[in-house]
């Protein structure tokens, strides 16, 4: 059975072949993983490429492992901070009666339209590509930047605190409670949640999109603003976020049980960051909602 989702369904070695999730069971206290088949295969069989018809040779390269998804994962999110940070202090200051937001607003459009594109390309992309990934994070990271120096400008207060590095802290806070819990509490993902996790996440681009083509129009319904509307939709999108992250830690414990090639800890890396992006920015939302006068 083929994962739903877009990210890790691509990559051979999580649908086809020994080792890889469509095929082999999952070992849970002596237990067949759900959702997962039944037939176990030699950890080296995964041999099968989409490459134009022909076979790679079984590849008896390094495995994935937790040291080397860490190390993607920092990578991946130590570009993305840079870039934010860059953007934040290279863009011209917020201040006075009418400043200069004509750089920050191109920097977040750009940034955001940037990282969208790469993110499609990655996800639907059968071999990962690590400098993709990297040009995904350089563009989330930008478009990051240029929106936390807005927001920051119009919600953080002295009463009120900096809403984001509130955000940040939150954000680190989500990814440890909720890996906690997926440990603690040995979650399964089951088939049935993976499907509803994604189409509500495709749901929630759609309303995007959708609100997007409205505001040309000036006829937004307000579900990404900042009324009540707005603050469901933020609430509705943390918990997707967090769904996302339980499914990303699955996927990983499955790789490495699996013995899935070292390379593919990119794959995982790109999920976990676009995870953590989605609930940075909901919570970012659901705190300027929270403090706006």
């Amino acid at each position: 059975m083929q994962s739903n989702n877009p990210v890790f369904r691509r990559s051979e070695e999580f649908q086809n072949g020994g080792n890889a999730y469509g095929n082999q069971a999952y070992s849970g206290g002596g237990a067949a993983y759900p959702g997962y088949g039944q037939g176990q295969q030699p950890a080296n069989d995964y041999a099968q490429w989409n490459d134009g018809g022909t076979t790679s040779p079984v590849d008896t390269g390094r495995r994935m492992t937790i040291d080397s998804v860490v190390q993607s994962t920092g990578i991946t999110l130590g570009v993305v901070l840079v870039a934010a940070f860059a953007t934040w202090f290279l863009t011209p200051p917020i201040t006075g009666s009418e400043p200069d937001v004509g750089p920050l607003i191109a920097a977040m459009s750009i940034g955001s339209l940037a990282a969208f594109a790469l993110s499609m390309v990655n996800s639907f992309k059968r071999v990962v590509s690590v400098p993709l990934v990297l040009a995904f994070a350089v563009a989330e990271g930008i478009a990051l930047g240029a929106l936390s120096k807005f927001f920051d400008a119009l919600f953080s207060t002295p009463d009120s605190g900096n809403i984001v590095l509130q955000a940040v802290l939150g954000t680190m806070a989500a990814f440890a409670g909720t890996l906690a819990a997926y440990k603690f509490f040995d979650i399964k993902v089951g088939q049935k949640f993976r499907t509803f996790v994604i189409a509500a996440v495709f749901g929630m681009i759609g309303l995007s999109l959708m609100e997007l083509v409205l505001g040309m129009f000036n006829n937004q319904l307000g579900l990404f603003g900042f009324g009540a509307l707005g603050m469901l939709t933020a609430i509705v999108g943390l918990v997707l976020g967090v769904f996302m992250l339980i499914l990303d830690f699955d996927f990983v414990e499955q790789g490495i049980a699996n013995g899935i090639p070292e390379r593919e800890s990119w794959r995982a890396a790109f999920a976990m960051t676009v995870s953590l992006v989605w609930i940075y920015t909901n919570l970012l939302r659901l705190l300027a909602i929270l403090n706006q006068d």
